[in-house]
C-alpha cells in the first residue's frame, strides 16, 4: 500500500524548506535568506506516531512581476492538489496576511483535498497569538501556530495532518492488479507509449513538452493478465519559469511512483541518461519498486553492432546504484519491441513477489561465508547466524549477526550478489535488515 503524500505549499520565504528539513530530520533542502533557492531532494519519508507518509517540498521562486507571482502560486497550489493526500498551507506570521495567500486559499478551499493551515515563525506563542488569529480571515480552517526553525508546535501540526489520513486507499488495497507507472522527463514519449499499448489515442500527445493534463490511470489487459497503467502528468502551463519545469515533473513522479509496483523509466535515446532521469530512478530505487528502463526513439539512432552494448554500459555506469534494472530498447513511433515491454514487466513483477525458503537462503549464506570470510575489527569477527525472507515487493531479508557494527555495507552487498547469482531477481532491488543476536557460546 502506498504512503500518503503531504505537500507543503506557500509563498516564497515563508519557511517551507525549513519546515521540510525539520520534519525530514536532515538538512536536505538548501535554506538561504532570499527566496527561490530550494534545490536538491524535494521529498522525504516522515514517521509520526507510527504513521509513515511522504513529505514533498514544493519550493519557491521570486518571479519578476507580481502578476507572475500569483500565476506561479496558482500553479504551485494546483500541483499540491493534484499530487497530495493532505496539503500543509504555510503562511508567515511576520509578513501577515497578503493578497497571494488569499488567492491560494481560494484554490485550496475549492479543492476536495484536506488542508492544514500552518502559521510559521511564531517564536513566542503568547506574544504572537493575536497575529495568528488574523489568518482565520481566509476561511480555510483553524490556523496551527509553529516555529519551524525552533521546532515549536510541530507535534500539534502533525497531529492535525495525520487526522486526515484514511486507513489506506481502500480501492488500491482491494485492487490486486499490478500498477505500472510510466515515468520520465517531459516529451520523452510516455503518452505515445501508452497510446501504442492501448491501440488508441487516450492521452493528449504533442511535441511541446508538458502537454499531458493529469496523471491518468488506465486499465489494460495483456497476455491474459490485467494491469493498471499510470501515466505521469506533464505540466499545465508553459511559462517563463523554465528552471522549475523539471522540479515539478519530479513532484508528480514521486506521487506516481508511490502508487506503482513497477516503474518504467522512459529515456530519450537521442539524449541518453540525463540528471533528471537519474533523480527519477533514485526515487524508484528508494521506494524499492520494480524497475524497467525503456530507451525510446531507438529508431532514430544510427547503429552498429556495438550500439546496444555501449548504450547499456552507459546506463549502468550512470545508474550504478541500480544494476538490477531491466533495460529494453523500443520505439513508440514504429512499435519496435513494444510487444516485449509487458513481457519484461511481467518478469519484474514475478521477481518482486518471489519468495525463497529459509533453508535455501541459509545454504547460500553458509557457502558465501566459507568462500569469503566475514570482516573483523580489533580481534572481533563478524558472525552470521541466520537469514530469512520476511516480505516481498521488494524482497526483504533479515540477517541475524553477532555485531551489527561489523556488518559492513560491502559484505551485505556480497551476500546480495550471491543470492542474485542463485535466483536472479532482475528488475527488483533487494532489501536487507541486519539484526543483532547475542552470541550464546
Amino acid at each position: 500500500m502506498s504512503r500518503p503524500i503531504v505537500a507543503i505549499v506557500g509563498r516564497p520565504n515563508v519557511g517551507k524548506s525549513t519546515l521540510f528539513n525539520a520534519l525530514a530530520g536532515d538538512r536536505i533542502s538548501i535554506v538561504k535568506d532570499y527566496p527561490g533557492v530550494t534545490r536538491d531532494r524535494i521529498y522525504a519519508d516522515v514517521t509520526w506516531l507510527n504513521t509513515q507518509f511522504t513529505m514533498i517540498d514544493t519550493g519557491g521562486i521570486e518571479p519578476d512581476s507580481k502578476d507572475e507571482m500569483l500565476s506561479y502560486m496558482r500553479e504551485q497550489a494546483q500541483i499540491a492538489i493534484d499530487t497530495s493526500d493532505v496539503i500543509i498551507f504555510l503562511v508567515d506570521v511576520r509578513q501577515g496576511l497578503v493578497d497571494a495567500d488569499f488567492k491560494v486559499a481560494d484554490i485550496l478551499r475549492r479543492s476536495t483535498k484536506p488542508v492544514v493551515l500552518v502559521v510559521n515563525k511564531v517564536d513566542h506563542f503568547e506574544k504572537l497569538m493575536p497575529d495568528v488569529y488574523e489568518f482565520y480571515n481566509m476561511g480555510i480552517g483553524d490556523p496551527v501556530p509553529i516555529s519551524a526553525s525552533s521546532k515549536l508546535g510541530i507535534g500539534d501540526m502533525l497531529d492535525e495532518v495525520v487526522k486526515h489520513f484514511t486507513s489506506g486507499n481502500t480501492e488500491e488495497a482491494i485492487d490486486e492488479r499490478p500498477r505500472i507507472a510510466i515515468v520520465g522527463k517531459p516529451n520523452v514519449g510516455k503518452s505515445s507509449i501508452i497510446n501504442k499499448l492501448l491501440g488508441e489515442t487516450r492521452v493528449i500527445v504533442s511535441n511541446i513538452a508538458g502537454t499531458t493534463r493529469d496523471a491518468i490511470d488506465t486499465p489494460i489487459r495483456r497476455n491474459g493478465k490485467d494491469y493498471i497503467l499510470i501515466d505521469t502528468a506533464g505540466l499545465r502551463r508553459k511559462n517563463k519559469i523554465k528552471e522549475e519545469l523539471e522540479r515539478y515533473s519530479i513532484i508528480r513522479t514521486v506521487s506516481a511512483v508511490e502508487r506503482a509496483d513497477v516503474v518504467v523509466l522512459v529515456i530519450d535515446a537521442s539524449e541518453g541518461v540525463t540528471e533528471q532521469d537519474a533523480k527519477i530512478a533514485g526515487v524508484a530505487h528508494d521506494r524499492g519498486k520494480g524497475m524497467v528502463i525503456a530507451v525510446n526513439k531507438w529508431d532514430l539512432i544510427e547503429k552498429n553492432n556495438k550500439t546496444v552494448i555501449e548504450f547499456t554500459k552507459n546506463i549502468k555506469e550512470i545508474l550504478s546504484f541500480m544494476p538490477y534494472a531491466e533495460i529494453i530498447f523500443i520505439s513508440a513511433e514504429t512499435g519496435q519491441r513494444m510487444h516485449k515491454l509487458f513481457e519484461v514487466v511481467e518478469v519484474v513483477i514475478q521477481n518482486q513477489n518471489m519468495r525463497i525458503s529459509t533453508g535455501v537462503l541459509n545454504e547460500i549464506m553458509t557457502e558465501a561465508t566459507a568462500l569469503q570470510q566475514p570482516p573483523s575489527d580489533k580481534g572481533k569477527r563478524l558472525k552470521l547466524y541466520y537469514i530469512t525472507q520476511v516480505s516481498v515487493k521488494p524482497p526483504t531479508f533479515v540477517i541475524f549477526v553477532n555485531d551489527k557494527e561489523l556488518m559492513h555495507f560491502s559484505y551485505t552487498r556480497y551476500i546480495e550478489n550471491k543470492i542474485r547469482e542463485a535466483f536472479g531477481f532482475s528488475g527488483t532491488s533487494l532489501k536487507f535488515i541486519i539484526r543483532e543476536r547475542k552470541d550464546t557460546e
